[in-house]
């Protein structure tokens, strides 16, 4: 059996949407005899002390892990093999438009909204150079279809724009699209349970990861945490964090035990809901977060 995993980035501490979703990818991953991975997704800059801050708060929360906790930042150089294989196969291109560019430029014909226009994808060598001297260039992938569909196991059929998408950014680092496709392809990962808010970039990775040779692996994109007016769960919601409730006089096993409330499971350790969890009664839309301080 292969492996799932909790891909936090080291920007801040985890908010209690960020930890739901790291109670839910853990047991997915234990529930199915998975061993179960802690990635840190830390290409783009980092919070000074934020990884211990995480690391702390899912131990905290009672959850474990298997092997060395892995980081993104000590693979480059897998990334850059993988570019290569792509443009050596010619499914790379220079892109110069800045977000602006795209914003404001007319679609392709029968584009689907919000996909990349194409703008770069036939320029001429002379007219890179000539863009290349204002501009350094990301990289975009030649993609070969509109659209691509996944199964998820609570979404179902879910078909999705594959673009021309940035495989590595104007400044060198490698994007999260490919990024995240060779990671889990190394670390032999064929379960990612994540935030719903990424099921529409699940199309682009699978594709990706197929021109890669990898397995596409087994999704489950879960409903997100929200505040009382319905939006995102941010910081600025108030105590959303561990340590901001603990603060607030909240402790590590009352937080637990509203999360795992949430989700229909016993209130203890994650490994006393092993039993009870079921991904078929998992609720279907988010939870908009109650008053902790009051209510817990």
């Amino acid at each position: 059996m292969g492996a799932g995993r909790f891909a936090p980035s080291p920007s801040g501490e985890l908010h209690l949407g960020n930890l739901r979703t790291a109670i839910l990818a853990w047991l997915f991953a234990r529930s199915t005899g998975r061993s179960f991975l802690l990635r840190i997704e830390d290409l783009d800059r980092a919070r000074a002390g934020s990884e211990e801050a995480q690391v702390r708060d899912l131990a905290a929360l009672g959850l474990d892990w298997d092997g060395p906790i892995e980081r993104q930042s000590g693979r480059l150089d897998v990334f850059a093999a993988a570019v290569e294989d792509l443009r050596t196969r010619g499914l790379l291109y220079e892109c110069y438009c800045t977000r602006r560019d795209i914003a404001e430029s007319p679609s392709a014909p029968h584009a689907a909204p919000g996909a990349y226009p194409g703008t770069c994808r036939e320029l001429t060598e002379a007219e890179r150079a000539a863009r290349r001297a204002f501009r350094p260039a990301a990289l975009r992938l030649r993609t070969g279809v509109g659209q691509y569909t996944v199964t998820d196991t609570l979404h179902g059929q879910y078909t999705g724009i594959v673009d021309d998408f940035v495989v590595v950014r104007n400044d060198g680092v490698p994007a999260y699209n490919l990024a995240v496709v060779v990671d889990d392809h190394l670390q032999g990962v064929d379960q990612v349970v994540r935030g719903d808010d990424l099921l529409s970039s699940a199309p682009r990775q699978a594709y990706l990861a197929t021109l890669l040779g990898a397995a596409v692996p087994e999704y489950a994109h879960v409903p997100l945490v929200l505040n009382r007016e319905g939006r995102r769960l941010a910081k600025r919601d108030g105590a959303v964090t561990l340590a901001a409730l603990a603060e607030a006089g909240v402790g590590p096993e009352k937080v637990r035990a509203a999360i795992m409330a949430s989700l229909g499971l016993p209130g203890g350790p994650p490994r006393e809901a092993l039993e009870a969890f079921d991904p078929a009664r998992l609720p279907r839309e988010p939870w908009i977060l109650p008053p902790l301080t009051t209510d817990l």
